[in-house]
């Protein structure tokens, strides 16, 4: 009956397991340390993976670090050394913060790795054989005294859309919007601050503007969340510009045949995803054509920010080199720090590894924290006082509660896993709580899936108390054998249902309840099968830490002092 109602619910789930999903997280850029607004996108991206693995799906995940632009040539000519020296430190740095937060990749590549080279290469030279990329010649700042040309983080202007100072290639502190080369006013040297000359210079296209029937049908049925699919039919809607492509800098891809101009930054990017697949298909055996040629569907989880990118530069490309398109684009709500908005020249930033792991906080914590606290399409505010609420009350209080006291209690009186008949109600509010995590998987809705593991344990607490084992323990011992089995059962189906969450915190639980192997590899299934009667319980330990005061303080005033010198008061 267990195994017919596994199946009845696994089949309402929406990702069919006879199409096999290649997941991508946008590339953390190599240019500096990760912080709290990349977790938006990471975090998630991993716990969806993990529970279509639970799922029995096959998955693919892979990521990478963006090492090309302007930015790193700029902060690489700041420190004196080399971009590829920069973008490398930074690649290490990346690939150690995801290993300790539980963010496992089946690969991580570069953008600067020679595959990526090819692959991009390749991409371009087909848009130019099909008439999708040309040449033009345009008008260019260029300074004086640095005796260069000046394209994206090189220059500073006036954004002629809406007035604000802007960069050469995006209007940062304004509308956001797109820029390209030559459409800043008043532009100057962001080096020097010389103002600029216009020059004319030959630079290359994608003919964008051929594509925009295809992505008005396209995006009609792109899966995802709203805020991608719609933001990008907004743009489409005001017509499409052609786009330059290329940038006179030496960091970068070549574009062939042309040995004095690199592809813009967010050309080679999003390849980046496919070279991370073949890398992973070479290591493995695998075949990366199955998902971007075949009939594998791909997934990308992005930042609320970067759009624009995926859902229109990148589909065009797709399609016009003769590549899969993505399946569905998962973007998030953007990040605030203490209710302002995330800023890092502003010092509205919160540093994973300085602020966060090197003060020996709980990895499996923040995770819960980033998934939990709002809807993935809408502002995650962070605050370490609501962290600390969130820590204390729900995991501490609620969930490590529950889990704790039974199985201290079953160590105590029982020395293991006592004999008990299975609760109806019991086996029903665990399939209800599999049912609430389907379904904010299927809606991207992570903190639907927190929520539901976290209200399983409450009812495990009330289940606990209402049945007053300390009661029956002296009055009826088989009675209170029953309620701990069936509280044991609650606690296993809570160690295979929120592993995905908080995946080092489930493997203590699962070794707690004396259970063998990783409960990684557990299926969601699995949680509707109770525990074996007879087994040895592993030492019970509280499996969450209270965050004190003394703890929270010297972190919230480390905030207030990063805002103060950021800000020059």
């Amino acid at each position: 009956m267990i195994e017919l109602k596994a199946e009845r619910i696994l089949s309402r789930h929406k990702f069919p397991q006879d199409r096999p999903i290649l997941v991508t997280c946008a590339l953390p850029y190599a240019n500096g340390p990760c912080h709290i607004a990349h977790l938006r996108t990471y975090v998630p991206g991993d716990v969806f993976v993990r529970y279509l693995r639970k799922l029995g799906q096959e998955v693919v995940f892979v990521c990478g670090s963006d090492t090309h632009g302007t930015p790193i040539t700029v902060n690489a000519e700041a420190l004196g050394i080399t971009p590829r020296e920069l973008a490398s430190r930074y690649h290490r740095h990346y690939q150690e913060v995801f290993r300790r937060l539980n963010i496992i990749f089946d690969n991580y590549g570069s953008t600067d790795d020679p595959r990526n080279h090819r692959r991009t290469q390749q991409i371009v030279r087909t848009l130019m054989e099909r008439g999708y990329v040309y040449p033009k010649e345009i008008e260019q700042p260029y300074c004086p005294r640095c005796r260069r040309f000046l394209p994206d983080r090189y220059v500073r202007g006036t954004c002629p859309y809406c007035g604000a100072e802007a960069r050469g290639d995006e209007c940062d502190q304004g509308c956001g919007r797109h820029l390209e080369p030559g459409e800043l006013l008043n532009p100057r040297c962001a080096i020097c601050g010389t103002a600029a000359e216009m020059r004319r210079t030959k630079h290359y296209f994608l003919r964008l503007s051929a594509f925009e029937d295809f992505l008005r049908e396209y995006l009609q049925g792109l899966e995802g969340t709203s805020i991608a699919r719609n933001y990008a039919l907004q743009w489409v809607e005001k017509g499409l510009r052609d786009w330059c492509i290329t940038r006179n800098i030496e960091w970068g891809v070549k574009f062939p045949g042309e040995e004095d101009l690199v592809l813009y930054v967010w050309v080679d990017a999003p390849i980046g995803y496919l070279s991370s697949t073949e890398e992973w298909a070479e290591k493995t055996g695998g075949d990366w054509r199955l998902f971007w040629k075949g009939r594998g569907r791909i997934i990308h989880f992005i930042g609320g920010d970067i759009v624009y990118h995926h859902c229109i530069f990148w589909p065009a490309m797709l399609r016009g080199s003769g590549y899969n398109l993505p399946w569905a684009v998962v973007a998030s709500g953007m990040v605030r720090v203490e209710g302002k908005i995330f800023s890092k020249s502003r010092g509205y930033v919160i540093w994973v590894e300085e602020d966060y792991l090197e003060e020996g906080l709980d990895p499996d914590a923040l995770r819960y924290y980033i998934l939990s606290y709002t809807g993935h399409t809408k502002d995650l505010d962070f605050s370490w006082r609501a962290y600390q609420e969130k820590v204390n009350k729900e995991l501490v209080g609620t969930l490590g509660n529950f889990l704790y006291r039974v199985l201290l209690f079953a160590h105590r009186n029982f020395g293991g896993i006592p004999e008990g008949l299975k609760d109806d109600e019991v086996k029903r509010t665990i399939e209800e709580t599999i049912e609430e995590i389907l379904l904010g998987l299927d809606e991207y809705e992570f903190k639907k899936i927190a929520d539901s593991v976290l209200a399983l344990s409450a009812f495990g607490n009330r289940y606990f108390q209402s049945h007053t084992p300390w009661k029956t323990l002296k009055e009826d011992r088989e009675a209170c054998s029953a309620t701990i089995y069936n509280c044991l059962w609650i606690a296993r189906a809570l160690a295979v249902l929120m592993s995905p969450l908080m995946p080092g915190k489930a493997q203590e639980l699962w070794e707690q309840l004396g259970e063998e192997g990783k409960v990684e590899e557990a299926l969601v299934a699995e949680a509707l099968s109770p525990p074996m009667a007879g087994r040895r319980l592993g030492r019970p330990r509280p499996l969450f830490k209270r965050a004190s005061d003394e703890e929270i303080a010297p972190l919230i005033e480390r905030v207030r002092e990063r805002i103060s010198k950021a800000q020059g008061s």
